[in-house]
């Protein structure tokens, strides 16, 4: 499976101004662009498994394709949503607890690397993973 691995975070695009959008707080905002984030994606099947590991916290989600479930992101932020594949993208459609509001999520594997992007509020960023 083309998501199997370990992938760490290379660079980032935009993603200061993306998470002003989402209202996390500046110093959160500095410390998270620093995170050395580390993902491992344990796909079979339709299912995955993924742990994510910063400077900050590790947590493991377990998820299906087209399954809804909650999830909380390292700032406290609550999401609703799922996860489908649209070829070889894997697209994550999530509603936030808080104000209803859309974040869109996409995971696509580009040679070497691992392109996360985000859409929120017409606010689109990357993060730019390399295998770990």
């Amino acid at each position: 499976m083309t998501f199997n691995g370990t992938w760490k975070v290379d660079r980032n695009e935009n993603y200061e101004k993306f998470m002003e959008k989402m209202g996390i707080n500046m110093v959160k905002r500095k410390l998270a662009a620093h995170d050395n984030l580390k993902i491992t994606i344990e796909q079979t099947g339709d299912k995955f498994h993924v742990k994510e590991s910063s400077n900050f916290r590790t947590i493991e989600i377990d998820f299906t394709l087209g399954v809804a479930f909650d999830y909380s992101l390292a700032d406290g932020t609550e999401l609703h949503g799922s996860w489908a594949m649209e070829g070889d993208l894997l697209k994550g459609d999530f509603t936030r607890k808080d104000n209803g509001k859309k974040l869109i999520t996409t995971r696509v594997v580009q040679g070497e690397e691992l392109i996360q992007s985000y859409n929120y509020e017409g606010v689109d960023a990357k993060r730019i993973f390399k295998r770990g």
